[in-house]
């Protein structure tokens, strides 16, 4: 707010000047030079800047409501404000004609309306301090627009000196600060008074909580282990307890370990039976020939100790010797001949897979381009064209390769 008080505004001298130059503006689309000094800063940006890329009148730039741009247009362009031919100026008895009201916005906006009703026209003037191009502080134009109806001051308000305009001002503004002054204080936190004097009321106060229900939420267990008592046996059942629960995480098998102690032992335990051939039954003369005939052989029956070949023993060795009865190469060289083998069987086996999968591909692919070929209207004699072009194209290809 300003410190000296603000002289209320000479609109004989601001707007007389100001009116001769309205007719001008609604046909002209370059603002007049003697006009801009007269305007506020905004507004006299505002007509700089836009009318230097636009192509219409510069009128229009004088009011920021553009329902009102018409019948401003339509009033610069009748005969009430052609100018005297004497005196060269509008005619029009500033004292008697003008009605001016004042507000103030904020602490560095104060305003003014000055409505000529006989005009149809009404200024909007605002007090600007420090403007070097309008020549110092005063009061400038910033709008140019057409009177309200019924009213001209329906939508401004405003009183009829500036002294009233701050004086509203300053008690909205009071009104204001007491509001949130109040709006504060009915959020903070109330303590009861624990004064003797008030021990009724705090009594009150804490009977509200009897007045809860007696039901409670139910008591949730926790997911981890009870709280350890203090009395010996409850030490030992709560050790118990938490070793079996963590004992469980010995018996799982991690997902990324290929080692299955479970699978070893099953292996272990599992009877192999021999190939077709090698799991006849054991004699002491088969026994000896078999160790006589295929010594030299890629496969061999497991030694048999002959000396356990005593009529007394012939029960349970007759069992021992079965369940030892089972393949094993010769040698290191054999298994991996076998390894080599099984690797070659699997490698043709993926081999037959990807080329199967390669075929089912090529005839989805054919089947999907003759389905678009038919979407598209092409027939299918010029399609099997096509793709025996396309062949004899990839067989060029590979002659030149």
């Amino acid at each position: 707010m300003a410190t000296a008080p603000v002289p209320p505004p000479d609109t004989a001298q601001l707007l007389a000047p100001f009116l001769p130059a309205i007719p001008p503006a609604a046909i002209s689309k370059q603002p007049a030079i003697g006009i801009l000094p007269l305007l506020s800063p905004i507004l006299r940006q505002r007509v700089n800047i836009l009318s230097s890329s636009s192509t219409e009148p510069w009128l229009r730039l004088l009011c920021y409501d553009t329902s009102k741009v018409p019948e401003l247009t339509q009033i610069a362009q009748g005969g009430s404000l052609e100018p005297h031919p004497v005196s060269g100026e509008v005619e029009v008895d500033w004292d008697y004609d003008a009605e001016i009201r004042y507000r103030r916005v904020d602490q560095e906006t104060l305003q003014a309306l000055v409505a000529l009703s006989n005009l149809g026209l009404a200024f909007q003037l605002v007090y600007c301090v420090g403007d070097q191009e309008g020549g110092g502080d005063g009061w400038r134009v910033g709008e140019v627009t057409t009177t309200d109806k019924p009213s001209p001051f329906s939508q401004f308000g405003g009183v009829s000196n500036i002294a009233e305009a701050e004086r509203q001002f300053e008690e909205a503004q009071a009104k204001k600060a007491t509001k949130q002054t109040t709006s504060a204080t009915s959020h903070s936190l109330h303590v009861p008074n624990g004064g003797l004097e008030d021990e009724d009321d705090d009594d009150d106060y804490w009977a509200r909580y009897d007045a809860t229900p007696a039901r409670t939420p139910a008591q949730k267990q926790s997911p981890a282990p009870p709280s350890m008592p203090t009395s010996q046996v409850g030490d030992h059942r709560t050790s118990s307890a938490e070793d079996a629960y963590f004992a469980q995480y010995d018996t799982v098998q991690p997902a990324m370990d290929n080692h299955d102690p479970d699978e070893e032992e099953a292996a272990k335990q599992a009877q192999i039976v021999p190939p077709l051939g090698l799991g006849r039954v054991v004699t002491h003369d088969s026994a000896e020939a078999t160790e006589l005939n295929e010594t030299q052989g890629a496969w061999t029956l497991a030694e048999l100790d002959k000396s356990d070949s005593s009529p007394t023993r012939s029960g349970d060795d007759s069992e021992r010797h079965a369940a030892l009865l089972h393949p094993r190469p010769a040698s290191s060289a054999s298994s991996n001949g076998s390894e080599t083998v099984a690797k070659l069987e699997a490698s043709a086996g993926k081999q037959e897979q990807n080329e199967f999968g390669v075929k089912q591909h090529v005839s989805r692919s054919i089947r999907s381009l003759y389905m678009l070929a038919r979407a598209s209207g092409i027939d299918r004699q010029e399609f099997e064209r096509i793709i025996h072009t396309e062949l004899d194209v990839l067989g060029m290809v590979e002659d030149h390769d």
